[in-house]
């Protein structure tokens, strides 16, 4: 059987480690248009920006374990097209032949409306690494940099440029920030951490434009002020990559639209990270983290060699911001009750979420025992009365 992966990210990686692990001995390919070899994510915005992580600790796997593995790797090679009847796929360097083929195309940044300067020069996205080897240079102490979007990019790339000693302000449209992906509670302790390091953060704060014409001069506010900027970054969130899928007739829903073993409506394509939407809780998601293109990308494997297993996620994500570091476990969606405990630290604690008296997420800043004793608890379907939660002299009796 020969598979083919499209995409060279995390979900690609782990699914291609798996098949070979799993007893596929088959030919097995992986197409990235990236020119470099599967590499983690999350470090270009925190480590790999800062400059404490060179590429050689991000890439997922040294060059000598794809071909002791026999996995081929194109890289710098984009797919094109996929002719389904012919199960062959075309690529801006041929073409190659596949009997299952995984989709692993992951997302891309949402970039800002046409005509509001977003194309200017020293205007900088962050999802990749050639956007961080762009914007790393610019980052130098002195400059103005004003950050659109308050989700976990926007926050981690203000934290690094405050580190790295630059007057930082951070945008955002919402009435909060984290609106979309955390409580207010959550958001509350981020934000004093944020403004404790000196990081100005307006929110309720539209965009009407980036000025400048050779090169961003500032970002003018709907409200009139304007801020002056030598760099500006826009995290503004992502959006699947389904260009690929969508033009071969796969159906789209939220991302590629999956079953709950990851496969598409067509049988013989599969699908798995942030590209991939699949049924949860009555309901179709995504999960754009490590953890589902991890597991996903695992249960695929699984799957197109023959387990028929469900996919049963797992929720937990992670965002490093100065010192700190924020745990999230679960997906707090539809929650009807929010409790917060404090932490032993200045910035830190937990906040867990409810629905209908059960437990179903926890944020934790700064407080690694909250969060491995929610997710235990997650885990095991169990749910501590939200008071014991906030008056436990020890978490762990909660177990």
């Amino acid at each position: 059987m020969r598979i083919v992966i499209i995409g060279a990210g995390q979900a690609a990686a782990s699914m291609a480690a798996r098949l070979r692990a799993g007893g596929h001995e088959g030919p097995l390919t992986i197409v990235g248009a990236e020119p470099v070899a599967p590499y983690q994510r999350p470090p270009l915005s925190k480590a790999y920006l800062l400059g404490d992580m060179g590429l050689d600790r991000l890439l997922l796997r040294s060059d000598d374990w794809w071909k002791d593995q026999g996995i081929e790797l194109r890289l710098n090679e984009r797919a094109t097209a996929i002719d389904r009847a012919a199960r062959l796929i075309a690529t801006d360097h041929g073409s190659l032949p596949y009997d299952a083929l995984a989709l692993a195309t992951g997302a891309t940044p949402k970039r800002l409306p046409a005509g509001m300067g977003g194309e200017l020069p020293g205007v900088h996205v962050i999802r990749s690494l050639s956007d961080v080897d762009a914007l790393a240079p610019q980052l130098q102490a002195g400059r103005r940099l004003v950050v659109i979007g308050g989700g976990y990019i926007g926050l981690e790339a203000a934290a690094v440029a405050r580190k790295l000693g630059l007057d930082v302000t951070l945008v955002e449209a919402a009435p909060r920030i984290l609106g979309r992906v955390a409580a207010a509670e959550t958001a509350d302790m981020v934000r004093e951490m944020h403004r404790s390091h000196g990081v100005r953060i307006l929110e309720a704060a539209g965009i009407e434009r980036i000025t400048g014409t050779d090169h961003v001069t500032g970002v003018a506010l709907q409200d009139g002020r304007n801020l002056p900027a030598d760099v500006v970054i826009t995290g503004i969130g992502v959006l699947p990559d389904v260009a690929i899928a969508h033009e071969a007739g796969i159906h789209i829903d939220n991302g590629i639209a999956t079953d709950d073993r990851g496969r598409s409506s067509d049988p013989a394509i599969w699908a798995a990270g942030d590209c991939a939407s699949f049924p949860w809780r009555g309901q179709r998601i995504r999960l754009e983290s490590v953890g589902g293109a991890i597991d996903m990308g695992e249960t695929v494997a699984d799957n197109i060699l023959g387990a028929d297993r469900a996919y049963e996620p797992k929720p937990w994500f992670w965002s490093d911001q100065f010192d700190a570091k924020l745990q999230i476990a679960g997906l707090g969606t539809g929650h009807d009750r929010i409790v917060q405990r404090k932490g032993d630290g200045m910035h830190g604690g937990s906040v867990w979420y409810y629905h209908m008296d059960q437990l179903i997420a926890v944020d934790a800043l700064n407080d690694a025992r909250a969060y491995m004793i929610g997710k235990r608890l997650i885990e095991a379907g169990k749910s501590p009365d939200p008071e014991l939660v906030v008056n436990a002299p020890d978490l762990k009796a909660l177990l």
